[in-house]
């Protein structure tokens, strides 16, 4: 890779992609910076993607970095260790060695989802134990489905999936008692709840089969919801803000904070994709990079007519 970029943008998943493509588009040089780490990896197909509803992630990423390249951005795999602030920009490094200067960082290098830790659920993750109703909720329609609590917000989550299948069960797990409002809601719905902890799912022929309470009682299920907890992943060095993602009450994960146009607290930085909004889909993310990478482009030009005008004066 060359060594300075108009803009270098960490994070190669719909938000980076649709970034880089939109810059190569306005004749900047970019460099997108893959870590290889997709938020959906372990999903067989994303959904919800006009156009593209049904295909797998990887096929996605690989048509993005394909047409980023056709307009001259540039791609290439690798984890970032740092990046910081420089005279004239910032400047990145590869866990290699490799280095890369940039006049405008985006930041787009998703979240990582934090599981309970319940014996056999990080396994099926992205299968039949999901989160999201609007990414899987059509697959597992009709399905007996279990959502397990981590807090208030799992209330939602079983009214989500109770549209989606008249099957299901509430685990109580180890979240704080329903108030009388929660436990109206579920009866109303009938949404029955179990109480104990959840220690394991059973899987056989490789499927979830029931959740196994600390009783030893199984209750039949084959498909599985629970809420994560959104961990960002945030480059060392640039000094970014993080904030709480809050439900009601609940901290349920953190984010990088934006303006309207994507602009972080630290300037010349922007923030694209889950990273910044934990909840985005696939759809959401590369739309916000878009955005983000327009936003830059416009900041460049005044940065350069201001330039430009100066020069001329004189």
């Amino acid at each position: 890779m060359d060594m300075s970029y108009d803009v270098v943008v960490i994070g190669g998943g719909a938000a980076g992609l649709s970034a880089g493509l939109t810059l190569g588009r306005s004749r900047r040089s970019v460099l997108v910076i893959d870590g290889g780490e997709p938020r959906n990896a372990p999903a067989a197909h994303m959904h919800n993607y006009l156009s593209r509803d049904g295909v797998a992630p990887g096929e996605l990423l690989a048509a993005g970095r394909a047409e980023v390249k056709a307009y001259g951005g540039e791609v290439t795999g690798g984890s970032v260790v740092s990046a910081t602030k420089t005279a004239d920009g910032f400047l990145v490094t590869l866990a290699d060695g490799r280095v890369a200067e940039g006049r405008r960082l985006v930041v787009a290098t998703g979240v990582v989802d934090r599981l309970p830790d319940i014996e056999g659920l990080s396994g099926r993750w992205g299968r039949d134990v999901v989160h999201c109703p609007y990414c899987h909720g059509w697959e597992v329609r009709d399905q007996p489905i279990g959502v397990v609590a981590t807090g208030a917000v799992s209330v939602h989550q079983a009214l989500l999936f109770r549209q989606l299948s008249a099957d299901v069960v509430f685990f109580a797990h180890t979240a704080p008692p329903l108030d009388d409002s929660a436990a109206e809601r579920l009866a109303a719905r009938g949404i029955a709840v179990v109480e104990g902890a959840v220690v394991a799912l059973d899987v056989e022929d490789d499927r979830v089969t029931g959740v196994r309470l600390s009783t030893g009682v199984v209750v039949p299920r084959a498909v599985v919801a629970v809420a994560t907890r959104f961990v960002p992943r945030v480059p060392e060095g640039l000094g970014l803000d993080v904030v709480d993602v809050v439900f009601g009450d609940e901290v349920v994960g953190a984010r990088v904070p934006t303006d309207a146009t994507g602009a972080t607290s630290v300037p010349g930085v922007w923030a694209a994709g889950n990273v910044a909004d934990p909840m985005a889909q696939v759809i959401s993310a590369a739309a916000a990079g878009t955005a983000v990478a327009a936003a830059i482009n416009a900041d460049l030009i005044n940065e350069e007519t201001a330039l430009a005008v100066t020069a001329l004066r004189s």
